[in-house]
């Protein structure tokens, strides 16, 4: 039988023992047990931190069998007096201290874990994750919990210092188009009806602006039903805000301010502001992606003008056809480049949906150019002198058309970057992209859709192209990047009823789907509203990038798995006919006929 508390209570944690002298009582998880014969060390274990627990020839016998009783991961309190150790360990914090214990309980047994319970665990992910409340033991994965919890009350309190009021939005809300499928709730009271689960709290954000709550923030709960990776998650949260009687500029400064309050608080470390910005259209044209990894060089350059009358057809052909040539320069890069490797790129690329991949690699003498037969004396080096390519240097080439050709060169330039090493480890490069396009060209349906969501703000001086040419139309929009990663997305919305249903007309809404989707929204601004704007940033990929981690998983206390199941406690499952019934739900005969040949 387990021992129980009577009489001991915590006075401080296992990381915060360091004075020799004192009287301490703690509790734990043991971490490891030695036992020498006459005398026993036990490390106990919590989220602070380890301490050293010694038991010998002079303590109390029965205190003495009980520590010998010990095992990894048994619950223990202990309480002694803190003395200095004969043999210090500089590694961690405790190391030149330890408790000599007059009082030991046994508080719960527990059996052999799965896997080991250490800092750098080789044990597959999946069965971390099945157990993920003895993962979370390890002292990475809480460490990063920890930080993420900092994260949230640094936060927290930058905004109440700076005028902001927490609001709570609803959970189950009316589904409305914002980008991915929406999780659905069955109504019990209102059969056949569905409640959907919030993509972003976007609308009644709005609506509070409207109310007159002129800055509100609130660390919101989102849940999205798409595919996953390791910087999606299908729920998520953001640290979502907004402002009234603000523009552009008024928002990036206040999420400036919170980003170098957050590094500060949390890492100790100085962000220089004001944060870059970068225009969309630079953005696709230097890196090929509007969330740019700015951490190291390898830009994409225009050669379209210096090989549009070359004898190479590829070339020509994209060029002919309205699209470019474009190149990066892999410095250094001959060496680990080698010919296996670019066919190796080249298959990527084609994976990705490129025609395929040209080339200049310059390991000897002269270079090798895997188009140098089609050009004219002079071209290659005219190529090579433009991109500032020099020997060691491999140049990788794409044509076709300019958003095919830009999207693949991004690509290929982050897993080259990879490939080569080059990417600096612990720096934070964040960048503002601003002046997004308001619509993107859809080719499967031959129409303008909205790149953002309908309550987007165009620029002011685009409004008289809204009719005659959209692909002038740019957004008061603006995204948070920082390593390559997708921070955050905010606009500046529309308030005048007006232009919000020109918007929603430009988008071929009619006037059916306007009131069925946004009716309760456009009503509202018919009442007067404020111009306004705001911005969420996601919490849980921030944490990611200030934890150095890999994946969400590292920082999400119970995390869902590509297919979008949780293995610890095996959801999503069935449910009972009843309870279906009450929600007048049924399954699919193929459903049911899976489930009694799973039972068989």
């Amino acid at each position: 039988m387990a021992d129980n508390m009577l009489g001991l209570k915590r006075s401080c944690y296992c990381g915060e023992v360091l004075t020799a002298g004192e009287t301490v009582t703690v509790g734990g998880y043991v971490d490891t047990v030695r036992n020498k014969g006459g005398i026993i060390f036990i490390v106990l274990r919590d989220r602070t931190g380890v301490v050293q627990l010694t038991f010998n020839e002079t303590t109390d016998k029965e205190i003495f069998e009980k520590a010998a009783s010990c095992r990894s991961e048994y619950v223990l309190m202990a309480k002694g007096v803190v003395r200095e150790r004969e043999s210090v360990n500089d590694k961690i914090a405790t190391g030149h201290v330890e408790i000599f214990v007059d009082d030991l309980r046994i508080l719960a047994k527990a059996q052999t874990p799965p896997f080991e319970i250490v800092d750098n665990s080789n044990t597959n992910e999946e069965l971390r994750l099945k157990y993920r409340y003895l993962d979370l033991r390890r002292r990475p994965l809480m460490n990063n919990i920890i930080t993420r919890s900092k994260v949230a009350k640094s936060a927290r309190d930058y905004f109440y210092e700076n005028g902001f009021i927490e609001i709570e939005t609803p959970m189950m809300i009316k589904s409305t188009p914002e980008g991915a499928r929406d999780y659905l709730v069955p109504s019990r009271v209102h059969p056949g009806s569905f409640y959907a689960l919030p993509q972003s709290p976007q609308i009644y954000k709005q609506l509070l602006m409207i109310s007159g709550f002129d800055r509100y923030i609130q660390l919101a709960r989102c849940f999205r039903d798409e595919d996953l990776r390791a910087d999606r998650q299908p729920e998520f949260t953001q640290i979502d805000m907004e402002m009234s009687f603000v523009d552009v500029e008024d928002i990036l400064q206040i999420a400036e301010g919170l980003i170098s309050r957050l590094f500060k608080d949390v890492l100790d470390k100085e962000i220089p502001m004001p944060i870059p910005r970068m225009t969309y259209n630079e953005a696709m044209s230097r890196f090929g992606s509007d969330k740019p990894d700015t951490r190291f060089g390898m830009e994409i350059n225009d050669i379209t003008d210096l090989v549009k009358d070359c004898g190479f057809g590829v070339f020509t052909s994209a060029i002919e056809a309205g699209g470019s040539v474009r190149a990066i320069v892999a410095k250094n890069a001959a060496s680990k480049l080698t010919r296996k490797e670019i066919d190796k790129l080249t298959e990527y690329v084609r994976g990705i949906g490129a025609k395929g991949l040209a080339f200049i690699r310059w390991a000897d003498e002269t270079p090798n150019c895997s188009f140098a037969k089609f050009m004219k004396e002079g071209e290659v080096d005219a190529i090579l002198s433009r991109l500032g390519a020099e020997k060691g240097d491999v140049v990788l080439f794409g044509a076709d058309k300019n958003s095919a050709v830009l999207s693949t060169l991004g690509a290929l330039r982050l897993k080259v970057a990879k490939q080569l090493d080059i990417i600096p480890e612990g720096q934070f490069n964040f960048l503002w992209i601003t002046q997004f396009p308001f619509f993107e060209w859809n080719e499967e349906t031959q129409h303008w859709d909205a790149m953002h969501h309908p309550f987007t703000m165009p620029m002011d001086e685009c409004l008289q192209y809204l009719d005659t040419a959209p692909e002038k139309v740019y957004a008061k929009a603006y995204d948070l990047v920082l390593n390559g990663t997708e921070l955050s997305s905010g606009s500046i919305r529309i308030t005048d009823y007006e232009l919000q249903q020109k918007m929603f007309e430009a988008l071929g809404l009619s006037a059916e789907e306007i009131e069925a989707k946004f009716g309760f929204l456009v009503e509202a601004y018919k009442y007067g509203a404020a111009p306004h704007g705001g911005m969420g940033i996601g919490l849980d990929r921030l944490a990611m990038i200030m934890c150095g981690a890999d994946s969400l998983k590292d920082v999400t206390a119970f995390p869902k798995v590509q297919n979008a199941s949780e293995l610890m406690s095996d959801c999503p499952t069935r449910v009972d006919t009843e309870s279906l019934d009450i929600l007048g739900i049924e399954l699919k005969p193929e459903i049911i006929a899976e489930d009694k040949a799973d039972e068989e």
